[in-house]
């Protein structure tokens, strides 16, 4: 299963700094609020998104 989530919605959730380091991207650089980001299972329930 693959779960999307935006920057918008990862910054609400509390789980941004988590977002960056997975994917690899800058703090510092432009990001869109809609940018969506496709996390597997395992990593949305390291990041407490879903239950397992």
């Amino acid at each position: 299963m693959k779960i999307m989530i935006s920057a918008a919605e990862a910054i609400e959730k509390g789980v941004w700094n988590d977002i960056l380091r997975l994917f690899g991207r800058d703090k510092n650089e432009e990001i869109w609020p809609k940018e969506e980001f496709i996390l597997t299972e395992e990593q949305a329930i390291q990041l407490k998104l879903i239950k397992k």
